[in-house]
This record gives C-alpha cells, sequence and structure tokens, in this order.
C-alpha cells in the first residue's frame, strides 16, 4: 500500500493535470508512481523534464534502459526493475540482454564498462578511483557519454528512493529482484 496520497487522472488539476495529460498522450495511461509524484507538481515535472532532457542526449536508449535496470537491481527497487525491464523490452532489449543487466553486465564490451561503472558508482556512493573512470573512457565513452551515465544513475536514484518511500503499486508485469524486498 502506498505511503502518499493517490492523485488520480480524474482528481487532478491544475499543473499535476496538464502533466497527467501529455504522459497519458504519450504512454496511454498514467503509472503508479507518478499518481504518487503527482502530489507535488515540481517533483513530477522535475522527473519529466529531466527524463526527456536525457532522452535526447547522446545515449541510446538500449543503454539507459540498461542503466536503469542495473541501478534498480543495485538499489533493490522492485518497481523500477519492473517498469524498465517493459520499456527495456519495448526499445529492443532481449531476455538475456535485460538478465545480464540485472547482474551489472553485458556481452556488449562498451556496454559491461558501462555497467561496471555503474554499479560501482552506486555501491561507492561515488566513492571512485581514477582507475574507474579511465577504465570507462577506455571502453570508448567520450566525457558527453560519462555525464550522461551519470546523469541516468542521478535519475534512477531519484525514482528508486522515491519508491521505496512513497510504495506505490506495481502496475508493469512483475520483475523481483535477486534481493528480498
Amino acid at each position: 500500500m502506498s505511503r502518499l496520497n493517490v492523485v488520480t487522472p480524474e482528481s487532478a488539476s491544475g499543473k499535476t493535470k496538464e502533466l497527467f495529460d501529455g504522459i497519458k498522450a504519450k504512454l496511454g495511461r498514467v503509472p503508479n508512481i507518478f499518481t504518487l509524484m503527482g502530489n507535488s507538481p515540481a517533483a513530477l515535472e522535475a522527473y519529466l523534464k529531466f527524463s526527456e532532457a536525457l532522452a535526447g542526449g547522446v545515449l541510446d536508449a538500449k543503454l539507459r534502459e540498461l542503466i536503469a535496470i542495473c541501478v534498480a537491481e543495485t538499489n533493490v527497487c522492485e518497481y523500477c526493475l519492473s517498469a524498465h525491464f517493459a520499456i527495456g523490452k519495448s526499445v529492443g532489449l532481449n531476455d538475456e540482454e535485460l538478465a545480464l543487466a540485472r547482474e551489472q553486465r553485458s556481452n556488449d564490451p562498451k556496454f559491461n564498462a558501462a555497467l561496471r561503472f555503474v554499479r560501482i558508482m552506486v555501491t561507492s556512493r561515488a566513492e571512485m578511483s581514477d582507475t574507474d573512470l579511465v577504465d570507462l573512457k577506455a571502453a570508448g565513452f567520450s566525457d558527453a557519454e560519462v555525464a550522461e551515465i551519470i546523469a541516468n544513475v542521478g535519475l534512477n536514484l531519484y525514482t528508486n528512493y522515491f519508491n521505496h518511500i512513497a510504495k506505490p503499486e506495481v502496475d508493469f508485469p512483475k520483475v523481483k529482484t535477486a534481493f528480498p524486498v
């Protein structure tokens, strides 16, 4: 059961209604996480704008979803894991790629380096060695891509933490984390 009030699309008003209308137009529905974020139009808009900005960046959708899965599994966020498994499939990731991302791995050497970096970043709270960054750049990542990897981790930490606190009901095909919730 969620810990924040649910703001339904029918009960929303003002800026929240406007944001919900945009989400519904894009996704066909308003996922549960957003009905809780909708308590604060600023919090919801911040997420949407951050996400939209990163979608227009240099990292492709597949890598952004792999990062989201890696962060969700590391942070034991069942909602985000479930959501990003579904989104990952919609951007062309296969079951093996999705499963490997949960282990912070990929068969693609460049993606594997990114997921290794992400895991270290999340588990070390970004207290990383110079070697960690050198290894990522040696795998072929530019400074712009490194900046966006960091930004994508930040965006996913926001949703993971939001979900841990707000407890939205999972409204995607459920994927259980490897660790108990």
